[in-house]
């Protein structure tokens, strides 16, 4: 299994459609950076990722210092460090106002129209959550806004029509609508990463770059598939078919950390995933990410995350019970 089917795996993300949109010409949406909007979309979450998806029509991007990004039907977009951005159906058109984002989202997917009755363009949009070590890795190396196409993939026309029975079926009396649609913007989300994968040119760098190259994706997809080994640089160069030089040289070139230390980095993530996620003792999560005393362990959890492990669960436990007992009145009183 490579490398990043083995981190969706085993690592929890939250996905969630919250806009089915149909603009008329003149319109523009304003979206705020993803830090102010995080709370409003899901409370508790350390990092969330915006991404939109044109069904119909056509519209333009539009962020401070970038000249506008033309997208058409088929399109998608992600903002991998979270810059705020207009959608709009031209440059330069003004943004609406009084709409507060807190009552766009006490309903989802929350069905927007309005616009000047112009050219239609419909549009979803919807986010990601994840821990904020998982986004910094999937997303290192990514320009601050990506844009492909589905339609191009062999996916792409089976995801546009389950989006569109989805977002049918989400305010229906049936059960389970808005569950197929949590699910749905993960596979949106991950398609659009795995086509960018697809049409990087050589020299581009970052992780999703490394999980590409032939040498460095052997090596992640190693480290992924059993990070409990006790791995050194001579294994992964065995693993990736070439020798220790070559192997740290593309490694800290690409990835830009060094083999050994990702795999630190990577245990930790994953002891974090398993912290916030279970009840299972210190010794036990120590032995599956391959240390083989709990001591050792919390000197490397400490290390990497500024507390010890016991100390870090109970305050992600805490942050987590303020989430879920967050009541819909609170949520609702910050605006856009």
């Amino acid at each position: 299994m490579d490398a990043l089917s083995e981190t969706l795996r085993v690592v929890r993300l939250i996905g969630a459609i919250f806009i089915n949109g149909r603009f008329t010409a003149p319109w523009c949406y304003q979206s705020p950076h993803a830090d102010y909007a995080a709370p409003l979309l899901e409370p508790g979450a350390e990092r969330v990722v915006i991404f939109h998806m044109i069904t119909e029509g056509e519209c333009y991007v539009e962020m401070v210092g970038q000249p506008p990004m033309h997208l058409v039907a088929g399109d998608a977009v992600i903002f991998p460090q979270g810059d705020a951005h207009r959608m709009a159906s031209a440059p330069g058109v003004p943004a609406a106002t009084g709409a507060k984002l807190d009552v766009v989202l006490s309903r989802r997917p929350r069905q927007l129209a309005y616009g000047g009755g112009g050219a239609v363009t419909r549009l979803v949009c919807g986010y990601l959550a994840c821990d904020a070590r998982l986004a910094r890795m999937l997303l290192a190396g990514l320009p601050s806004v990506v844009k492909v196409n589905v339609r191009g993939s062999s996916a792409g026309a089976w995801l546009e029509a389950s989006l569109r029975y989805a977002l049918s079926e989400a305010r229906s009396p049936r059960p389970g609508g808005m569950g197929v649609l949590a699910k749905l913007s993960e596979v949106l989300f991950i398609e659009v990463l795995r086509i960018y994968m697809n049409e990087q040119t050589p020299g581009t760098r970052g992780w999703l770059a490394g999980v590409g190259d032939r040498i460095v994706g052997a090596a992640l997809g190693a480290l992924h598939k059993n990070p409990a080994h006790p791995w050194t640089l001579e294994d992964l160069a065995k693993e990736s078919g070439t020798s220790r030089s070559v192997l740290a040289e593309k490694f800290q070139q690409i990835v830009g950390i060094a083999p050994m230390q990702y795999l630190t980095q990577w245990r930790m993530l994953l002891a974090a995933n398993l912290l916030s996620g279970s009840n299972a003792p210190l010794i036990q999560i120590a032995e599956e990410v391959g240390y083989q005393t709990d001591t050792a362990f919390s000197r490397a959890f400490n290390r990497e995350y500024g507390v010890p492990p016991a100390k870090w669960r109970r305050t992600q436990m805490k942050t987590l019970n303020a989430a879920k007992a967050q009541t819909p009145a609170q949520t609702r009183g910050r605006s856009a």
